[in-house]
């Protein structure tokens, strides 16, 4: 029998309108989560007592022991069993050099929705160099300028400041947003440095970095999105790109590049998946990215 909303032209219901989802997160994260699921009739519910920094912390005094999706997967778990829930969302973000441009921080953010009613995990990533990133050394000489400071996005963005080399015994600071702080957190750090220098680096978990905020709100959107795609054979929610292949053709030679050619979409419930052009719709590389062109 047909829906009637359906038959009357109305689109389908979001297959997790009405849902409660647990949230891990230790950084206020619900703030930019919330309004993509709220607009499905979603409702996150944090939860309490659950500490994601166990699984690794962007100040390295935990190393990080997953990779970033099954990070982001275990996160998710911890809210769920913390809840009881059966749903359960969480995001991993990773900064570091963009493999393509090298001298541009690239960060990647990656965003899941665990379903233990489906059994499915339902994942989206951004990258982005949108997000404010960086670090520099202090010897004993340097203050920190203004120049410095405005490329840090200071202070907005948060930033952290320890020994150099930063190991056991260490001093680290965390959340430093006014420069009062900011300068006693330097000498701080001098006094048990073996060298009297120090670190000074953005702060990168989401309440201290409104740029990663920001991206995490669009990356929620993006994962309602794909929460909300069924797969053309099953109709299990979450049918999405998850790969590519290379092979798009150089503007002047022609020769197949290691640029994208095309997207592959897949159903992690069945198994089917399709390949697709590329959403941008370009047919051609640039000749910089051709082997032939740009030995």
């Amino acid at each position: 029998m047909t829906d009637p909303a359906v038959a009357a032209g109305s689109a389908p219901k979001h297959p997790y309108a009405g849902a409660v989802i647990a949230l891990a997160t230790l950084h206020g994260k619900a703030e930019a989560l919330a309004p993509a699921f709220a607009a499905i009739g979603a409702r996150l519910v944090t939860a309490e007592g659950v500490d994601t920094d166990t699984l690794g912390t962007f100040s390295g005094e935990i190393e990080r022991q997953l990779p970033p999706l099954d990070t982001a997967i275990a996160k998710a778990r911890l809210g769920m069993a913390a809840t009881g829930l059966p749903l359960g969302l969480a995001t991993e973000g990773s900064f570091g050099p963009d493999p393509m441009i090298g001298f541009l921080p690239l960060h990647r953010e990656i965003a899941v929705l665990v379903d233990d009613t489906r059994g499915l995990v339902i994942a989206e990533s951004l990258d982005s160099h949108q997000v404010r990133h960086g670090g520099c050394p202090l010897k004993v000489w340097d203050a920190l300028d203004q120049t410095r400071l405005d490329h840090f996005g200071f202070p907005d963005h948060a930033l952290i400041v320890r020994s150099e080399p930063f190991a056991a015994g260490g001093t680290i600071h965390k959340g430093l947003r006014e420069r009062a702080a900011l300068d006693a957190a330097i000498e701080a750090c001098r006094r048990t440095s073996p060298g009297g220098q120090v670190w000074v680096e953005t702060d990168m978990r989401a309440h201290m970095n409104p740029t990663r905020m920001q991206r995490i709100a669009l990356l929620a959107e993006r994962l309602v999105a794909r929460a909300g795609t069924g797969c053309p054979q099953c109709r299990a929610p979450g049918f999405g790109r998850t790969g590519v292949q290379p092979g798009l053709p150089c503007a002047d030679c022609g020769a197949p590049t290691a640029a994208t050619l095309s997207e592959v979409a897949s159903c992690r419930a069945c198994g089917f998946h399709d390949v697709r052009a590329r959403a941008d719709g370009l047919t051609e590389a640039d000749p910089a990215q051709c082997d032939l062109c740009n030995p």
